[in-house]
């Protein structure tokens, strides 16, 4: 079987999902493989077509190994952990989404899975228009159902009993992040730290420890105002600190996570085992988080999870950006002994992926089972391309 084209495809500014764009790999069988990736889709379809399409087509065969070795080692001259990464991520899962597909296989039983069977979720608690509010003067809340955003804020004791009540088994909330002036901020108020506590405070007092709670920082503060802040949140006992600081300091997450009896979890923000490795080694985190169409695709992803495995490390994998990632996280969970969670956000699984795949694994009481279909478990839908304002553009041939 050989790559014959690759395919990217936007959707557009008008979609849920305006940063993200999809890839179709066609093969020499007819059979197609879907990936994607997130953040500046046109900058990644520029790059696939002008620099990594060709060389992939070019190389020949559909190894996902070989392409990926050969996509890296092309862009490692130039950096090529960032766009670069991200394109081949979207690239690379493609290609194991057809290589299962090829093989009539759920892509966890090319790996030896499942390893369990059930895999227990965690919902983040963002809205149907979350993936719009990275835009610029675009807004995050919305009026609707499963308006968590919203929901954390102004009712998160509510929000709480609903989510146990669906059979989640932990929920991941950002309060802070509002409070910093800007990224890095130095300090935190005192006041904005008591109001953030207390949204932690109210979930505790309404569920007790029937729930798990997730502690997000985006990378929005100084290793000072962390400390701070996880100190004020060791009595309302996070599962974990996610990102309070950025982590392209190990050693400055070493010294964060020795400051507090908080795991802490580090980090979709890295880009290839090459960034996990220092942290990994020095035992600068708890917890490995992984993105698998940002990290360098399920390829990479597979490297990361046998170093943090190396490591008596549990895995867990992220995802509020689009189908295929949340698709390529639960495949990996199932072929891995130390994934943890899957990441979810409930409200893009009933009213954002259903517009873009034609299937979706149905949660059970909170939990999803091994994966049944071959491949890695959707495609897109099929009038995707002749929708208003979609992006379309090949490379080689379908």
């Amino acid at each position: 079987m050989n790559i014959i084209g690759i395919e990217t495809i936007l959707p557009g500014d008008q979609s849920p999902l305006p940063e993200i764009v999809f890839v179709r790999v066609y093969t020499d069988t007819g059979i197609v493989g879907h990936g994607e990736t997130y953040y500046t889709p046109r900058a990644v379809a520029e790059y696939v077509h002008e620099f990594l399409a060709p060389r992939l087509i070019a190389h020949g065969g559909c190894s996902p190994e070989a392409l990926w070795e050969h996509g890296y080692q092309s862009a490692a001259r130039f950096g090529g952990r960032g766009l670069e990464m991200r394109a081949l991520s979207a690239v690379d899962v493609a290609v194991w989404d057809a290589c299962a597909l090829s093989a009539g296989m759920p892509l966890h039983a090319m790996w030896g899975g499942p390893t369990k069977d059930r895999l227990s979720t965690y919902n983040t608690c963002a809205g149907p228009s979350y993936g719009k509010s990275w835009r610029i003067g675009a807004a995050s809340v919305g009026r609707g159902k499963y308006e968590d955003f919203d929901s954390f804020f102004n009712r998160p004791d509510e929000l709480a009993v609903e989510l146990v009540e669906e059979g989640f088994s932990g929920m991941k909330i950002w309060p802070f992040d509002r409070m910093a002036p800007y990224p890095g901020a130095p300090t935190i108020d005192p006041s904005d730290l008591r109001t953030g506590v207390g949204i932690f405070e109210k979930i505790r007092t309404a569920v007790g420890s029937k729930i798990e709670i997730m502690a997000e920082g985006h990378g929005m503060w100084s290793v000072a105002a962390a400390k701070t802040i996880a100190k004020a949140l060791e009595p309302v006992r996070p599962a974990w600190i996610e990102d309070f600081i950025l982590a392209d300091q190990p050693a400055l997450l070493r010294e964060f996570k020795q400051s507090t009896s908080i795991p802490l979890l580090a980090s979709e923000y890295l880009i290839s085992r090459f960034e996990y490795a220092p942290i990994i080694d020095i035992g600068a985190a708890d917890i490995i988080m992984i993105d698998p169409t940002w990290c360098g695709g399920i390829t990479e992803s597979r490297r990361i999870i046998a170093l943090a495995d190396a490591a008596r490390l549990p895995v867990t994998f992220h995802d509020c950006t689009g189908p295929f990632t949340l698709l390529a996280g639960i495949q990996l969970s199932f072929g891995s002994s130390n994934a943890l969670y899957q990441e979810v956000v409930r409200a893009y699984l009933h009213s954002v992926y259903p517009e873009f795949v034609d299937e979706m694994p149905t949660l059970q009481s909170g939990k999803y089972l091994p994966p049944t279909r071959a491949g890695i478990g959707a495609v897109l839908q099929p009038d995707i391309v002749n929708r208003p304002g979609v992006e379309v553009r090949l490379t080689g041939r379908r």
